[in-house]
């Protein structure tokens, strides 16, 4: 965010007062007015539809309710962190933790800071329909119990292995290392976008086939098809810090935010209010589903959320 000269924003203050006065409120009853633009807020939305949730919600409070304007980038996540040193993105509002881009962007080249959390909590893991676990029960004690069963799991694409079914590449993601360092008959093959992965997993349950995919929570889907998660050897402080070596479990990791340092100092209100921002699973999950599955755009499901959530979002909007 890039704040005018001060005199500038005096005039703009006394023109936006004049303006009122002239219509003479004009906003009807219980309506209120958004206090007059601060700046531009740039916000890079990563390639899921939480955090395009999360983001359209955000931009609803500062656009409408804080008078801001906002740039919604899309963006992939190293791309994100590339743009605190360009000045392309002030705000990064879901990060699923990247340890050696924060050491890059935050500690080496302090371009980037931690704004804390945003409330939600990112579960990744390894998961097959319900019905398969409950038919291989085995599959619950031991993830090597899998190869049992890969046959169940080939593919055209798998050849002689089974098939473990990945998303987008540049997700925090393992996978291909934990396949072959737990010594599993399995082949990954990425699907490329969370679109193509929803398809593949919703056929699956209907056609009652064996699946076995990376997946997480938050996600809308979570509430419309039964799937269970794989447990893998417990993950532990470090035992994910060499990505050749890899073998246990993803953590589960409260979702950070962070901001162009910049934009901390000259950002204002906008800064604080991403600051306070924070929340739930339940109500990524409620956006989310209101966009893919009721037909709205970003923008009105944001509206909608907003407008029946008065008591969280004024929290996050500075006195």
């Amino acid at each position: 965010m890039r704040n005018g000269p001060a005199r500038l924003a005096a005039f703009a203050a006394i023109v936006a007062i004049a303006a009122a006065a002239c219509s003479g409120g004009g906003t009807g009853s219980g309506a209120t007015t958004p206090p007059a633009a601060g700046g531009t807020v740039n916000i890079a939305v990563n390639p899921w539809v939480g955090y395009t949730a999360s983001a359209a919600v955000v931009a609803h409070v500062l656009e409408e309710k804080m008078g801001y304007t906002v740039n919604l980038k899309d963006l992939k996540e190293d791309v994100s962190w590339q743009g605190f040193e360009s000045g392309e993105v002030d705000v990064i509002l879901e990060d699923w933790g990247h340890p050696e881009l924060e050491q890059l962007y935050v500690t080496d080249k302090k371009v980037a800071m931690d704004a804390g959390e945003n409330g939600n909590i990112g579960i990744i893991g390894w998961y097959v329909p319900k019905f398969f676990a409950d038919e291989h029960p085995d599959v619950l004690q031991d993830v090597k119990n899998l190869n049992k069963y890969a046959d169940l799991f080939k593919t055209s694409e798998s050849g002689d292995k089974g098939e473990f079914l990945g998303t987008d590449p540049s997700y925090v993601q393992y996978d291909e290392a934990l396949v072959e360092n737990l010594g599993l008959n399995f082949k990954v093959r990425f699907t490329g976008s969370e679109n193509s992965t929803v398809e593949t997993i919703k056929q699956a349950v209907q056609q009652k086939k064996p699946l076995l995919f990376y997946w997480w929570d938050p996600h809308w889907l979570n509430s419309q098809v039964e799937l269970t998660r794989i447990p893998l050897p417990a993950y532990t402080a470090g035992c994910d810090a060499d990505a050749e070596k890899i073998a246990c479990d993803y953590p589960e990791t409260p979702l950070r935010k962070f901001i162009a340092t910049k934009f901390e100092m000259e950002g204002g209100a906008a800064a604080q209010m991403i600051k306070n921002w924070k929340w739930t699973n339940a109500d990524q999950n409620l956006v989310a589903d209101m966009i893919t599955n009721q037909n709205m755009s970003p923008e009105e499901a944001a509206k909608k959320w907003v407008d029946e959530n008065e008591s969280v979002w004024k929290a996050w909007i500075p006195s």
